[in-house]
């Protein structure tokens, strides 16, 4: 298991309904796309850290563990606008107004991450999937994702299993060793890959799959209050950064 899936499974808001950590944590992502960069991202950006630090209880090392890995996206994408190719300064040269845009743009994206995860640090997928067969998506393509998703974590372990006994036979002391330890490994998770697939559909057509996965899913209920808690801190941070981005008079 992934160990932001794992954190989701053990969050404080695991009980609660999927739409109700929807609205707050994609609500806050598209807060930060429409919002200015400055001070609506920033005022985003602080929001949802504190909210999954705070009442989500999300362990700070355990979400930068997953937030680094956008972030570094981020910071890719907004590097690449401090430079411009061509015109007068030469082939390679700074680009007017390169660090403002960049700014700009790594507040949104960095915003935009942290609502989307926090919507992933409390909801787990085997919550969320069932559920979108009620909300109109056809049910052939939410089995699809069930199984792609169980089968993620199937080959995740079959590779964690390979190198460790490519490990304790010393296929990693050296750069050639690690060479062909890398290839043995590409081809066992390939087979093995396939062998799970053939498995799984034969253990399905033994149990009468009509095209259909049914699975239980926890009885949970959109609670009002934390919905209409979650529309009212929308809306303040929006009004909130209307009232800061006017000049004062």
């Amino acid at each position: 298991m992934l160990p932001i899936d794992a954190a989701a499974h053990s969050s404080r808001w695991r009980r609660r309904h999927p739409v109700d950590k929807a609205v707050l944590g994609l609500g806050l992502t598209a807060l930060a796309v429409c919002l200015p960069p400055w001070p609506g991202a920033a005022l985003v950006l602080v929001t949802a850290l504190a909210v999954l630090l705070g009442p989500a209880g999300v362990p700070g090392r355990r979400l930068w563990r997953a937030y680094r890995v956008p972030l570094g996206f981020c910071v890719t994408g907004a590097v690449t606008l401090l430079v411009q190719v061509g015109g007068p300064g030469g082939l390679v040269g700074w680009a007017d107004g390169g660090a403002v845009r960049a700014g700009e743009l790594l507040l949104r994206t960095s915003a935009a991450s942290l609502g989307v995860l926090l919507f992933a640090f409390t909801t787990p997928m085997s919550d969320l999937l069932p559920r979108l067969v009620r909300a109109g998506v056809p049910a052939p393509v939410v089995d699809v994702a069930l199984v792609t998703y169980r089968m993620s974590f199937l080959l995740l372990d079959s590779m964690r299993r390979i190198r460790e006994a490519q490990a304790a036979r010393l296929g990693h002391t050296s750069r050639a060793a690690e060479w062909r330890a890398l290839a043995g490994l590409g081809a066992t998770a390939f087979v093995r890959a396939f062998d799970r697939a053939a498995r799984l559909q034969a253990g399905l057509a033994g149990r009468g799959y009509d095209g259909t996965l049914r699975v239980l899913v926890p009885e949970a209920r959109v609670s009002v209050r934390f919905t209409a808690a979650s529309v009212a801190l929308l809306a303040a941070l929006a009004a909130l950064t209307l009232v800061l981005e006017r000049p004062p008079t």
